[in-house]
């Protein structure tokens, strides 16, 4: 398949890592120089081109940019009928989009998350795409919403990420401050939570909620260090925080 990306920033850059053993011939845009000089660099199969030279060379475009500055871009570039658009940018709708790239086809709106160039990532997606799962189903999990508004609920929840990489690092620190080896506490828990996430099946319902009652000994560690989270609002603050960040729903 001929695919392009339009913008190289971290998450078009780990698409295309993702995907780049696959056979694809895949021309990346100029717009980070460095970024596509070193993913040409690392892949026989990827090229760097202008924005009109991606589009010209490609039957599947990513749209990689920020979205305040997608329409400014891509008003000057020309798109074909037969093309199929696929938009990695927060802030536009699917119908907005299809205006930027008409008379291509806007296939999907997709979320994935850096370590898609690895394999195991989530990927949102709107509207369920048999591109999308035949691009990264292989390898990663596509999760198809069934509107707009879930993709809106899914893409608050997403930030989750990243508070919780943060009381990780913290914990870390912690740790590491206290036993010496700050390499050793991080290992420890980076296994501790995405092992125990991860070691039932996906389609299995309630595993979170079974984990953590049996994480739920009277007066245990975890049960303690939760009642204490608790007491301290971060749970409340945790709802208050996703209620903010979700906006209303577009087509």
């Amino acid at each position: 398949m001929r695919i392009g990306t339009i913008g190289t920033g971290t998450i078009a850059s780990a698409v295309v890592r993702g995907i780049a053993a696959d056979g694809h011939e895949i021309t990346v845009s100029e717009r980070n120089a460095d970024t596509a000089a070193a993913l040409s660099a690392a892949f026989d199969n990827v090229t760097v081109a202008s924005n009109q030279g991606v589009i010209d060379a490609s039957d599947v475009v990513f749209l990689g940019m920020r979205g305040n500055v997608a329409p400014a871009v891509l008003k000057d570039l020309t798109f074909r009928a037969d093309q199929r658009v696929v938009s990695l940018m927060v802030g536009l709708s699917l119908d907005e989009i299809a205006d930027l790239v008409a008379p291509a086809s806007a296939e999907a709106l997709m979320i994935p998350f850096t370590f898609i160039a690895h394999g195991g990532s989530p990927i949102l997606a709107f509207p369920e795409s048999a591109l999308l799962d035949a691009l990264f189903g292989h390898s990663n999990t596509v999760i198809a919403m069934p509107d707009a508004a879930a993709f809106d609920h899914y893409l608050a929840a997403q930030a989750l990420l990243s508070p919780v990489l943060k009381e990780i690092q913290v914990a870390s620190d912690w740790l590491g401050a206290r036993t010496g080896d700050v390499a050793a506490a991080e290992t420890f828990l980076r296994l501790l939570i995405g092992g125990g996430l991860t070691a039932d099946p996906l389609d299995m319902p309630g595993v979170i909620a079974r984990m953590i009652g049996e994480l739920s000994t009277p007066d245990g560690y975890n049960a303690r260090l939760r009642e204490h989270m608790g007491e301290a609002g971060v749970y409340d603050a945790l709802t208050a925080g996703l209620d903010r960040l979700e906006r209303p729903a577009k087509s």
